[in-house]
Protein backbone atom coordinates (compact mmCIF):
# COMPACT_ATOMS: atom_id res chain seq x y z
CA UNK A 1 0.00 0.00 0.00
CA UNK A 2 3.08 2.33 -0.43
CA UNK A 3 1.93 5.63 -1.82
CA UNK A 4 -1.77 5.21 -0.91
CA UNK A 5 -1.54 6.67 2.58
CA UNK A 6 0.86 8.44 4.91
CA UNK A 7 3.36 5.93 6.24
CA UNK A 8 4.58 5.72 9.79
CA UNK A 9 7.97 4.70 11.12
CA UNK A 10 6.62 1.21 11.82
CA UNK A 11 5.55 0.94 8.18
CA UNK A 12 9.09 1.73 6.99
CA UNK A 13 10.57 -0.82 9.35
CA UNK A 14 8.12 -3.44 8.08
CA UNK A 15 9.02 -2.64 4.46
CA UNK A 16 12.77 -2.95 5.20
CA UNK A 17 12.17 -6.33 6.78
CA UNK A 18 10.15 -7.54 3.81
CA UNK A 19 12.56 -6.13 1.17
CA UNK A 20 15.91 -6.68 2.90
CA UNK A 21 17.22 -8.82 0.05
CA UNK A 22 16.36 -6.09 -2.46
CA UNK A 23 18.81 -3.84 -0.61
CA UNK A 24 21.61 -6.26 0.16
CA UNK A 25 21.94 -8.03 -3.18
CA UNK A 26 22.24 -4.83 -5.37
CA UNK A 27 24.73 -3.33 -2.90
CA UNK A 28 26.94 -6.41 -3.11
CA UNK A 29 26.69 -6.65 -6.88
CA UNK A 30 27.37 -2.92 -7.47
CA UNK A 31 30.32 -2.91 -5.05
CA UNK A 32 31.81 -5.91 -6.81
CA UNK A 33 31.25 -4.29 -10.20
CA UNK A 34 32.89 -1.05 -9.03
CA UNK A 35 35.90 -2.90 -7.66
CA UNK A 36 36.21 -4.85 -10.89
CA UNK A 37 35.98 -1.65 -12.91
CA UNK A 38 38.77 -0.02 -10.86
CA UNK A 39 41.17 -2.68 -12.10
CA UNK A 40 40.57 -1.62 -15.69
CA UNK A 41 41.24 2.11 -15.02
CA UNK A 42 44.78 3.32 -15.66
CA UNK A 43 46.39 4.29 -12.34
CA UNK A 44 47.47 7.88 -11.71
CA UNK A 45 50.45 8.72 -9.48
CA UNK A 46 50.95 12.10 -7.79
CA UNK A 47 54.38 13.37 -6.80
CA UNK A 48 54.64 16.49 -4.68
CA UNK A 49 57.33 18.77 -3.28
CA UNK A 50 57.25 21.45 -0.60
CA UNK A 51 58.79 24.88 -1.23
CA UNK A 52 59.11 27.34 1.66
CA UNK A 53 59.58 31.09 1.31
CA UNK A 54 62.50 32.23 3.44
CA UNK A 55 62.67 35.83 4.60
CA UNK A 56 65.75 37.91 3.85
CA UNK A 57 68.66 37.36 6.20
CA UNK A 58 69.25 41.08 6.81
CA UNK A 59 66.71 42.96 8.89
CA UNK A 60 64.29 45.13 6.94
CA UNK A 61 65.18 48.00 9.27
CA UNK A 62 68.54 48.19 7.46
CA UNK A 63 67.70 46.99 3.94
CA UNK A 64 64.15 47.26 2.73
CA UNK A 65 63.14 44.71 0.06
CA UNK A 66 62.71 46.13 -3.42
CA UNK A 67 59.90 43.72 -4.32
CA UNK A 68 56.91 44.44 -2.10
CA UNK A 69 54.27 42.67 -4.22
CA UNK A 70 51.89 40.22 -2.57
CA UNK A 71 53.28 36.69 -2.60
CA UNK A 72 50.00 35.31 -3.88
CA UNK A 73 50.20 37.62 -6.88
CA UNK A 74 53.85 36.75 -7.46
CA UNK A 75 53.12 33.05 -7.28
CA UNK A 76 50.22 33.40 -9.72
CA UNK A 77 52.41 35.38 -12.10
CA UNK A 78 55.21 32.81 -11.93
CA UNK A 79 52.72 30.01 -12.47
CA UNK A 80 51.48 31.65 -15.67
CA UNK A 81 55.05 32.09 -16.91
CA UNK A 82 56.12 28.54 -16.08
CA UNK A 83 52.97 27.04 -17.61
CA UNK A 84 53.60 28.84 -20.87
CA UNK A 85 54.22 26.73 -23.97
CA UNK A 86 57.87 27.78 -24.18
CA UNK A 87 58.51 26.31 -20.70
CA UNK A 88 56.24 23.27 -20.89
CA UNK A 89 57.22 21.95 -24.32
CA UNK A 90 60.89 21.17 -23.41
CA UNK A 91 59.68 19.15 -20.40
CA UNK A 92 57.21 17.23 -22.58
CA UNK A 93 59.94 16.41 -25.09
CA UNK A 94 62.45 15.52 -22.40
CA UNK A 95 60.22 13.00 -20.62
CA UNK A 96 58.08 12.03 -23.65
CA UNK A 97 54.81 12.86 -21.95
CA UNK A 98 51.56 11.73 -23.55
CA UNK A 99 53.04 10.26 -26.74
CA UNK A 100 50.85 9.83 -29.80
CA UNK A 101 48.89 13.06 -29.29
CA UNK A 102 49.34 16.43 -30.92
CA UNK A 103 51.65 18.89 -29.22
CA UNK A 104 48.83 21.28 -28.29
CA UNK A 105 46.93 18.43 -26.65
CA UNK A 106 50.08 17.29 -24.83
CA UNK A 107 50.70 20.83 -23.55
CA UNK A 108 47.11 21.15 -22.33
CA UNK A 109 47.26 17.74 -20.61
CA UNK A 110 50.52 18.66 -18.87
CA UNK A 111 49.07 21.95 -17.64
CA UNK A 112 46.01 20.19 -16.22
CA UNK A 113 48.20 17.75 -14.29
CA UNK A 114 50.26 20.51 -12.64
CA UNK A 115 48.77 21.84 -9.41
CA UNK A 116 49.99 24.54 -7.01
CA UNK A 117 48.60 24.53 -3.48
CA UNK A 118 49.54 27.51 -1.27
CA UNK A 119 50.07 27.00 2.45
CA UNK A 120 48.30 29.49 4.68
CA UNK A 121 49.79 30.20 8.08
CA UNK A 122 48.94 32.86 10.63
CA UNK A 123 52.25 32.24 12.39
CA UNK A 124 54.37 33.40 9.50
CA UNK A 125 52.49 36.64 8.92
CA UNK A 126 48.90 37.74 8.68
CA UNK A 127 47.35 36.19 5.60
CA UNK A 128 50.87 35.31 4.57
CA UNK A 129 52.16 32.64 2.28
CA UNK A 130 54.99 30.79 4.03
CA UNK A 131 55.19 28.15 1.29
CA UNK A 132 53.38 26.07 -1.28
CA UNK A 133 53.14 22.53 -2.64
CA UNK A 134 53.89 21.63 -6.26
CA UNK A 135 52.10 18.48 -7.49
CA UNK A 136 52.28 16.62 -10.77
CA UNK A 137 50.13 13.68 -11.81
CA UNK A 138 51.36 11.04 -14.25
CA UNK A 139 50.71 7.39 -15.13
CA UNK A 140 54.19 6.36 -14.00
CA UNK A 141 55.54 7.12 -10.52
CA UNK A 142 59.10 7.74 -11.73
CA UNK A 143 57.89 10.13 -14.43
CA UNK A 144 55.73 11.98 -11.91
CA UNK A 145 58.73 12.43 -9.60
CA UNK A 146 61.07 13.63 -12.37
CA UNK A 147 58.58 16.08 -13.84
CA UNK A 148 57.72 17.44 -10.39
CA UNK A 149 61.42 18.04 -9.68
CA UNK A 150 61.81 19.79 -13.03
CA UNK A 151 58.86 22.10 -12.39
CA UNK A 152 60.16 22.87 -8.89
CA UNK A 153 63.51 23.88 -10.35
CA UNK A 154 61.70 26.17 -12.77
CA UNK A 155 59.86 27.88 -9.92
CA UNK A 156 63.01 28.40 -7.82
CA UNK A 157 65.03 29.64 -10.78
CA UNK A 158 62.24 31.91 -12.00
CA UNK A 159 61.92 33.46 -8.55
CA UNK A 160 65.66 34.22 -8.36
CA UNK A 161 65.70 35.63 -11.88
CA UNK A 162 62.54 37.69 -11.40
CA UNK A 163 63.69 39.17 -8.10
CA UNK A 164 67.14 40.04 -9.43
CA UNK A 165 65.71 41.57 -12.60
CA UNK A 166 63.17 43.54 -10.60
CA UNK A 167 65.82 44.83 -8.19
CA UNK A 168 68.19 45.74 -11.03
CA UNK A 169 65.40 47.33 -13.03
CA UNK A 170 64.38 49.37 -10.01
CA UNK A 171 67.96 50.50 -9.49
CA UNK A 172 68.38 51.50 -13.15
CA UNK A 173 65.11 53.41 -13.11
CA UNK A 174 66.05 55.23 -9.91
CA UNK A 175 69.46 56.13 -11.35
CA UNK A 176 67.87 57.71 -14.41
CA UNK A 177 65.40 59.58 -12.23
CA UNK A 178 68.22 60.68 -9.93
CA UNK A 179 70.20 62.03 -12.90
CA UNK A 180 67.20 64.07 -14.01
CA UNK A 181 66.64 65.31 -10.46
CA UNK A 182 70.31 66.30 -10.18
CA UNK A 183 70.12 68.21 -13.46
CA UNK A 184 67.03 70.04 -12.25
CA UNK A 185 68.73 70.78 -8.92
CA UNK A 186 71.82 72.17 -10.68
CA UNK A 187 69.62 74.37 -12.84
CA UNK A 188 67.77 75.64 -9.79
CA UNK A 189 71.05 76.29 -7.94
CA UNK A 190 72.35 78.27 -10.91
CA UNK A 191 69.17 80.35 -11.00
CA UNK A 192 69.49 81.04 -7.29
CA UNK A 193 73.18 82.00 -7.64
CA UNK A 194 72.40 84.36 -10.53
CA UNK A 195 69.61 85.92 -8.52
CA UNK A 196 71.87 86.42 -5.50
CA UNK A 197 74.53 88.00 -7.72
CA UNK A 198 72.02 90.31 -9.38
CA UNK A 199 70.36 91.44 -6.17
CA UNK A 200 73.37 91.39 -3.86
CA UNK A 201 72.66 93.50 -0.79
CA UNK A 202 68.90 93.26 -1.33
CA UNK A 203 68.40 89.66 -0.26
CA UNK A 204 66.35 88.63 2.77
CA UNK A 205 68.44 88.83 5.91
CA UNK A 206 70.48 91.78 4.62
CA UNK A 207 67.92 94.46 5.45
CA UNK A 208 69.19 94.97 9.01
CA UNK A 209 72.85 95.35 7.87
CA UNK A 210 71.65 97.74 5.18
CA UNK A 211 69.88 99.87 7.77
CA UNK A 212 73.01 99.91 9.95
CA UNK A 213 75.16 100.84 6.96
CA UNK A 214 72.75 103.61 5.94
CA UNK A 215 72.90 105.07 9.44
CA UNK A 216 76.70 104.97 9.36
CA UNK A 217 76.78 106.62 5.92
CA UNK A 218 74.46 109.37 7.07
CA UNK A 219 76.79 110.02 9.99
CA UNK A 220 79.80 110.11 7.67
CA UNK A 221 77.95 112.38 5.27
CA UNK A 222 77.14 114.81 8.03
CA UNK A 223 80.74 114.86 9.27
CA UNK A 224 82.13 115.23 5.76
CA UNK A 225 79.70 118.06 5.00
CA UNK A 226 80.82 119.91 8.11
CA UNK A 227 84.47 119.40 7.21
CA UNK A 228 83.81 120.65 3.69
CA UNK A 229 82.13 123.78 5.05
CA UNK A 230 85.10 124.40 7.33
CA UNK A 231 87.55 123.91 4.48
CA UNK A 232 85.61 126.32 2.27
CA UNK A 233 85.57 128.84 5.10
CA UNK A 234 89.35 128.52 5.46
CA UNK A 235 89.69 128.95 1.70
CA UNK A 236 87.67 132.13 1.81
CA UNK A 237 89.85 133.45 4.63
CA UNK A 238 92.98 132.63 2.64
CA UNK A 239 91.56 134.46 -0.35
CA UNK A 240 90.77 137.54 1.71
CA UNK A 241 94.23 137.44 3.25
CA UNK A 242 95.85 137.20 -0.17
CA UNK A 243 93.81 140.13 -1.46
CA UNK A 244 94.89 142.17 1.54
CA UNK A 245 98.54 141.36 0.95
CA UNK A 246 98.32 142.25 -2.73
CA UNK A 247 96.54 145.55 -1.96
CA UNK A 248 99.21 146.57 0.54
CA UNK A 249 102.04 145.65 -1.79
CA UNK A 250 101.12 148.04 -4.72
CA UNK A 251 99.12 151.12 -5.07
CA UNK A 252 96.60 151.78 -7.73
CA UNK A 253 99.28 152.95 -10.37
CA UNK A 254 101.50 149.97 -9.75
CA UNK A 255 104.18 151.87 -7.86
CA UNK A 256 105.69 150.14 -4.89
CA UNK A 257 104.49 151.19 -1.52
CA UNK A 258 105.81 150.62 1.90
CA UNK A 259 102.88 149.87 4.07
CA UNK A 260 103.24 147.37 6.77
CA UNK A 261 102.77 143.90 5.32
CA UNK A 262 101.33 140.99 7.20
CA UNK A 263 103.81 138.72 8.79
CA UNK A 264 104.86 135.76 6.65
CA UNK A 265 104.35 133.56 9.67
CA UNK A 266 100.67 134.39 9.51
CA UNK A 267 100.55 133.07 5.95
CA UNK A 268 102.37 129.93 7.06
CA UNK A 269 99.83 129.49 9.83
CA UNK A 270 96.95 129.70 7.34
CA UNK A 271 98.66 127.19 5.05
CA UNK A 272 99.24 124.76 7.91
CA UNK A 273 95.63 125.08 9.02
CA UNK A 274 94.45 124.30 5.48
CA UNK A 275 96.77 121.29 5.40
CA UNK A 276 95.39 120.15 8.77
CA UNK A 277 91.83 120.36 7.49
CA UNK A 278 92.75 118.32 4.42
CA UNK A 279 94.46 115.63 6.49
CA UNK A 280 91.66 115.52 9.03
CA UNK A 281 89.17 114.80 6.25
CA UNK A 282 91.09 111.71 5.25
CA UNK A 283 92.74 110.42 8.41
CA UNK A 284 91.97 109.96 12.07
CA UNK A 285 93.32 112.36 14.71
CA UNK A 286 95.90 109.73 15.72
CA UNK A 287 97.51 109.71 12.27
CA UNK A 288 101.19 110.79 12.46
CA UNK A 289 100.92 113.49 9.74
CA UNK A 290 97.91 115.03 11.48
CA UNK A 291 99.78 115.10 14.79
CA UNK A 292 102.86 116.68 13.12
CA UNK A 293 100.83 119.43 11.43
CA UNK A 294 99.05 120.21 14.69
CA UNK A 295 102.42 120.51 16.43
CA UNK A 296 103.74 122.91 13.76
CA UNK A 297 100.59 125.04 14.04
CA UNK A 298 101.00 125.24 17.82
CA UNK A 299 104.70 126.26 17.52
CA UNK A 300 103.95 128.93 14.89
CA UNK A 301 101.13 130.33 16.97
CA UNK A 302 103.51 130.69 19.95
CA UNK A 303 106.14 132.47 17.75
CA UNK A 304 103.58 134.95 16.43
CA UNK A 305 102.47 135.78 19.94
CA UNK A 306 106.07 136.15 21.17
CA UNK A 307 107.43 138.42 18.28
CA UNK A 308 104.90 140.61 16.44
CA UNK A 309 105.54 141.17 12.76
CA UNK A 310 107.22 144.30 11.29
CA UNK A 311 105.39 146.73 9.04
CA UNK A 312 108.06 147.32 6.37
CA UNK A 313 107.86 146.02 2.87
CA UNK A 314 110.73 145.70 0.46
CA UNK A 315 110.62 146.83 -3.09
CA UNK A 316 112.64 145.54 -5.98
CA UNK A 317 115.51 147.57 -7.41
CA UNK A 318 114.51 146.86 -10.93
CA UNK A 319 111.25 148.74 -10.65
CA UNK A 320 109.11 145.67 -11.24
CA UNK A 321 106.62 144.50 -8.54
CA UNK A 322 107.74 141.48 -6.63
CA UNK A 323 105.75 139.08 -4.42
CA UNK A 324 106.99 138.30 -1.04
CA UNK A 325 107.62 134.78 0.20
CA UNK A 326 104.51 135.02 2.35
CA UNK A 327 102.36 135.68 -0.68
CA UNK A 328 103.87 132.77 -2.50
CA UNK A 329 103.40 130.54 0.49
CA UNK A 330 99.81 131.74 0.84
CA UNK A 331 99.15 130.93 -2.80
CA UNK A 332 100.55 127.43 -2.23
CA UNK A 333 98.31 127.04 0.80
CA UNK A 334 95.32 128.12 -1.28
CA UNK A 335 96.15 125.53 -3.93
CA UNK A 336 96.39 122.89 -1.22
CA UNK A 337 93.03 124.05 0.12
CA UNK A 338 91.49 123.82 -3.35
CA UNK A 339 92.82 120.29 -3.70
CA UNK A 340 91.45 119.31 -0.29
CA UNK A 341 88.08 120.89 -1.04
CA UNK A 342 87.80 119.04 -4.33
CA UNK A 343 88.71 115.76 -2.64
CA UNK A 344 86.23 116.41 0.13
CA UNK A 345 83.50 117.26 -2.38
CA UNK A 346 84.24 114.00 -4.22
CA UNK A 347 84.09 112.16 -0.91
CA UNK A 348 80.75 113.78 -0.06
CA UNK A 349 79.41 112.88 -3.52
CA UNK A 350 80.55 109.29 -3.06
CA UNK A 351 78.92 109.05 0.35
CA UNK A 352 75.72 110.52 -1.07
CA UNK A 353 75.78 107.90 -3.86
CA UNK A 354 76.21 105.15 -1.29
CA UNK A 355 73.34 106.56 0.74
CA UNK A 356 71.09 106.49 -2.33
CA UNK A 357 72.27 102.92 -3.09
CA UNK A 358 71.38 101.63 0.35
CA UNK A 359 68.10 103.53 0.35
CA UNK A 360 67.20 101.83 -2.97
CA UNK A 361 68.21 98.45 -1.53
CA UNK A 362 66.00 98.91 1.50
CA UNK A 363 63.02 100.09 -0.55
CA UNK A 364 63.26 97.19 -3.03
CA UNK A 365 63.84 94.46 -0.39
CA UNK A 366 60.15 93.33 -0.12
CA UNK A 367 59.86 92.64 -3.86
CA UNK A 368 63.25 90.91 -3.97
CA UNK A 369 62.30 88.87 -0.91
CA UNK A 370 59.13 87.61 -2.61
CA UNK A 371 61.07 86.53 -5.70
CA UNK A 372 63.75 84.96 -3.52
CA UNK A 373 61.18 82.93 -1.59
CA UNK A 374 59.73 81.58 -4.84
CA UNK A 375 63.20 80.51 -6.00
CA UNK A 376 64.12 78.93 -2.68
CA UNK A 377 60.76 77.15 -2.47
CA UNK A 378 61.33 75.59 -5.90
CA UNK A 379 64.86 74.69 -4.92
CA UNK A 380 63.69 73.05 -1.69
CA UNK A 381 61.15 70.99 -3.64
CA UNK A 382 63.73 69.86 -6.17
CA UNK A 383 66.29 69.13 -3.46
CA UNK A 384 63.77 67.13 -1.42
CA UNK A 385 62.95 65.07 -4.50
CA UNK A 386 66.65 64.56 -5.17
CA UNK A 387 67.38 63.48 -1.59
CA UNK A 388 64.41 61.10 -1.63
CA UNK A 389 65.54 59.52 -4.90
CA UNK A 390 69.10 59.27 -3.63
CA UNK A 391 67.95 57.45 -0.49
CA UNK A 392 65.75 55.09 -2.51
CA UNK A 393 68.55 54.38 -4.96
CA UNK A 394 70.95 53.51 -2.14
CA UNK A 395 68.32 51.18 -0.68
CA UNK A 396 67.76 49.62 -4.10
CA UNK A 397 71.48 49.06 -4.61
CA UNK A 398 71.75 47.32 -1.24
CA UNK A 399 68.69 45.20 -2.04
CA UNK A 400 70.15 44.29 -5.45
CA UNK A 401 73.43 43.31 -3.83
CA UNK A 402 71.49 41.28 -1.29
CA UNK A 403 69.67 39.43 -4.06
CA UNK A 404 72.89 38.68 -5.93
CA UNK A 405 74.35 37.19 -2.77
CA UNK A 406 71.13 35.18 -2.36
CA UNK A 407 70.55 36.60 1.11
CA UNK A 408 67.19 38.17 0.32
CA UNK A 409 63.76 36.59 0.30
CA UNK A 410 63.90 33.40 -1.75
CA UNK A 411 62.30 30.03 -2.36
CA UNK A 412 63.83 27.18 -0.39
CA UNK A 413 63.22 23.53 -1.28
CA UNK A 414 62.11 21.87 1.93
CA UNK A 415 60.94 18.45 0.66
CA UNK A 416 62.19 17.06 -2.63
CA UNK A 417 59.75 15.46 -5.04
CA UNK A 418 58.70 12.09 -3.61
CA UNK A 419 58.36 8.80 -5.46
CA UNK A 420 54.71 7.73 -4.96
CA UNK A 421 54.35 4.12 -3.83
CA UNK A 422 50.60 3.85 -4.50
CA UNK A 423 48.33 5.41 -7.09
CA UNK A 424 46.25 8.38 -6.08
CA UNK A 425 43.56 7.26 -8.53
CA UNK A 426 41.66 4.96 -8.55
CA UNK A 427 41.17 4.37 -4.83
CA UNK A 428 39.67 0.86 -4.79
CA UNK A 429 38.14 1.10 -1.27
CA UNK A 430 36.37 4.26 -2.33
CA UNK A 431 35.19 2.54 -5.50
CA UNK A 432 33.77 -0.33 -3.39
CA UNK A 433 32.00 2.03 -0.99
CA UNK A 434 30.62 4.07 -3.86
CA UNK A 435 29.38 0.89 -5.63
CA UNK A 436 27.68 -0.33 -2.46
CA UNK A 437 26.04 3.06 -1.98
CA UNK A 438 24.74 3.01 -5.55
CA UNK A 439 23.46 -0.54 -5.04
CA UNK A 440 21.59 0.48 -1.90
CA UNK A 441 20.00 3.36 -3.77
CA UNK A 442 18.93 1.05 -6.56
CA UNK A 443 17.54 -1.44 -4.03
CA UNK A 444 15.56 1.30 -2.30
CA UNK A 445 14.09 2.41 -5.61
CA UNK A 446 13.15 -1.14 -6.51
CA UNK A 447 11.60 -1.80 -3.08
CA UNK A 448 9.65 1.43 -3.25
CA UNK A 449 8.36 0.56 -6.72
CA UNK A 450 7.28 -2.93 -5.62
CA UNK A 451 5.57 -1.60 -2.51
CA UNK A 452 3.79 1.02 -4.56
CA UNK A 453 2.41 -1.55 -6.95
CA UNK A 454 1.47 -4.04 -4.16
CA UNK A 455 -2.18 -3.53 -3.06
CA UNK A 456 -2.24 -6.09 -0.23
CA UNK A 457 -4.00 -4.98 2.97
CA UNK A 458 -1.88 -5.74 6.02
CA UNK A 459 -2.98 -3.34 8.75
CA UNK A 460 -6.13 -1.61 9.95
CA UNK A 461 -4.71 1.66 8.54
CA UNK A 462 -4.62 -0.01 5.13
CA UNK A 463 -8.29 -1.01 5.51
CA UNK A 464 -9.32 2.51 6.36
CA UNK A 465 -7.14 4.04 3.62
CA UNK A 466 -8.54 1.66 1.01
CA UNK A 467 -12.24 1.32 2.13
CA UNK A 468 -12.71 4.46 4.25
CA UNK A 469 -14.46 2.15 6.80
CA UNK A 470 -13.75 1.48 10.44
CA UNK A 471 -12.51 -1.97 11.44
CA UNK A 472 -15.02 -3.71 13.70
CA UNK A 473 -13.00 -6.79 14.54
CA UNK A 474 -9.67 -8.29 13.57
CA UNK A 475 -9.06 -12.05 13.38
CA UNK A 476 -5.53 -13.10 14.02
CA UNK A 477 -3.75 -15.56 11.87
CA UNK A 478 -4.64 -19.10 12.88
CA UNK A 479 -1.56 -20.67 14.38
CA UNK A 480 0.10 -21.27 17.70
CA UNK A 481 -1.32 -18.14 19.29
CA UNK A 482 -4.95 -18.42 20.69
CA UNK A 483 -7.55 -15.90 19.70
CA UNK A 484 -8.32 -13.49 22.49
CA UNK A 485 -11.80 -12.00 22.82
CA UNK A 486 -11.91 -8.37 21.74
CA UNK A 487 -13.29 -5.81 24.21
CA UNK A 488 -16.59 -4.15 23.48
CA UNK A 489 -16.23 -0.73 21.92
CA UNK A 490 -17.45 2.24 23.85
CA UNK A 491 -19.03 5.39 22.52
CA UNK A 492 -15.75 7.36 22.51
CA UNK A 493 -13.90 4.96 20.19
CA UNK A 494 -16.65 3.57 18.00
CA UNK A 495 -17.03 6.57 15.74
CA UNK A 496 -13.25 7.23 15.23
CA UNK A 497 -11.76 5.55 12.19
CA UNK A 498 -8.73 3.37 12.72
CA UNK A 499 -9.32 2.81 16.48
CA UNK A 500 -8.70 -0.76 17.56
CA UNK A 501 -10.66 -2.81 20.06
CA UNK A 502 -7.66 -5.00 20.85
CA UNK A 503 -3.92 -5.28 20.42
CA UNK A 504 -2.38 -4.37 17.07
CA UNK A 505 -2.75 -7.20 14.55
CA UNK A 506 0.54 -8.62 13.30
CA UNK A 507 1.42 -8.44 9.65
CA UNK A 508 -0.31 -11.06 7.48
CA UNK A 509 -3.61 -11.14 9.44
CA UNK A 510 -6.67 -11.06 7.32
CA UNK A 511 -9.34 -8.49 8.11
CA UNK A 512 -13.10 -8.43 7.62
Amino acid sequence: MLGHRILKASDYVAILKRRALWLIIPAILCAAAALATSFFIAPRYVSQTLVLIEQQKVSEDYVKPVIAADLDARLASMKEQILSRSRIQPIIEKFNLYPGAKMDERVDATRKNIDIKPIRSEISRANGLPGFFILFTAGDPRTAQQVCSEITSLFVGEDLRAREQSAQGTTDFLESQLAEAKSALDTQDQKLADFQTKYVGKLPGQQAPNMDMLTSLNTQLQASTQQLAQMEQNRAYQQSLLSSLQANTRDATGAPTTPAAPDERQAQLVALQAQEADLASRYTPDYPDVISVKRQIADLQRQIKAKPAGSTAAAGTSGKPTESAGVLQLRAAMQASDTGINAKRAEVAQIQGNVRLYQERISSSPLVEEQYKALTRDQDTVKKNYDDLLSKMNQSKMATSLQRRQQGEQFSLMDAANLPDSPSYPKRPLFGVAGAFVGVLLGLLAAALLEYRNTAIRTEDDVYAFLQLNTLIAIEQVGDRPIEPAPRPDASTESKPGKRFRKPVPAGVEHS
